[in-house]
């Protein structure tokens, strides 16, 4: 039964082994991506080992039901059965929802983008106020978050930044935060008190293990240059900062935020493997023709899926129809009502496609 998971708790004791080689653990880098793959899959194999001890536990007392003949112990073994299947069914529940949600579930971690779009100095704040909101909601969720880049703007914004984030279903429940988040308030730097709108682009990418991207070196220019700043600030005297273009797909990465050249080139290949990654599950998405993805939302960062109206308290997400009044709230970090709404509707459209993919 559920042979996507039994796969996947396959992959998780093989990890287990790997992660006990000498030679794995005196390789730092890939270490850490099995412990990131290992971690992904830890609750999924946890729940799999549960269910498959309870089918052999109900099947080995139902046997011995029928073979009892003493109406005690009978009654004893009927009660004993009874428990297990109620464990057991709610347990299969949980299972057919995993297997619903595909390989989203298994990621423990991700690579999360934010960039300022149209709207100037307002924009890079919009984009300032999407992070300290996403931030606050990956604290209550007890997930860990890396900066990787970090391009600083005016007036305290943002013009971009990218964050490594990883914990349990960390993927899973930030996947349908991609696309264009539009803003409309009364801007800091307005004196008439006039409301103004602006945007900001998110982009969620699945981060990408060396394993399911490979990439050549031959097929990589790498550009080093020196990280500046705005006005000024942040600038080093050594040429720190790293661009890598992937010559056959013309995905360009680069990265600034690490005063070493190593650690901001190692940062930088995370980052494209992880856009590779998507640019093959889009093109992958794409020959299915799956129309459900199209119904929630392609993933692309120029779809406008989301309005937050500060003058009326309202957050609004085009795709569901879903509008809640409670932006304040929202805006620190609590998105469990707009985020389970999201995962619900994507289960209520798998379901009705009769596809778990």
């Amino acid at each position: 039964m559920f042979p996507s998971l039994q796969a996947k708790l396959q992959r998780f004791e093989e990890l287990e082994q790997q992660l006990q080689d000498p030679a794995v653990l005196s390789d730092t880098n890939k270490m850490l991506a099995l412990q990131r793959e290992h971690g992904g899959l830890m609750r999924v194999a946890a729940q799999l080992k549960r269910f498959n001890q309870l089918q052999e536990d109900l099947q080995v007392a139902t046997e011995m039901s029928w073979e009892e003949t003493d109406p005690r112990a009978k009654a004893e073994l009927k009660q004993e059965i009874d428990t297990i299947q109620t464990e057991y069914e709610s347990l299969r529940q949980e299972m057919e929802d995993m297997v619903l949600s595909g390989d989203t579930l298994t990621r423990g971690s991700m690579i999360f983008e934010i960039r300022a779009g149209t709207g100037g100095d307002e924009a890079a704040l919009f984009a300032r106020d999407l992070y300290e909101m996403y931030r606050r909601y990956f604290d209550l969720q007890g997930w860990k978050y890396e900066v990787l880049d970090l391009g600083a703007g005016e007036l305290g914004g943002m013009k971009e930044v990218t964050l490594s984030v990883s914990g349990e279903a960390c993927y899973h429940k930030m996947q349908f935060e991609s696309g264009g988040h539009r803003v409309q308030r009364i801007p800091e730097t307005e004196t008439q008190g006039r409301v103004h709108t602006s945007a900001a682009t998110v982009a969620v990418l699945p981060e990408a293990s060396e394993v399911e991207i490979e990439v050549r070196e031959e097929d990589l220019q790498i550009d080093t240059m020196r990280a500046g700043g705005p006005g000024g600030q942040k600038v080093n005297k050594t040429e720190s900062a790293v661009r890598i273009t992937h010559i056959p797909t013309g995905i360009v990465v680069k990265c600034q935020d690490e005063k070493s050249q190593h650690k901001n080139k190692a940062r930088a290949m995370r980052m494209l493997r992880s856009r590779m990654l998507e640019a093959k599950q889009m093109e992958e998405s794409k020959k299915r023709s799956d129309a459900r993805r199209t119904l929630i939302g392609s993933g692309d960062r120029s779809e406008r899926i989301r309005t937050y109206n500060f003058p009326q308290n309202r957050l609004t997400d085009h795709r569901i129809g879903l509008t809640v009044h409670k932006l304040d709230q929202i805006m620190q970090g609590n998105l469990d009502e707009v985020v389970n709404s999201l995962l619900e509707f994507d289960k209520t459209e798998r379901l009705n496609s009769g596809s778990p993919l």
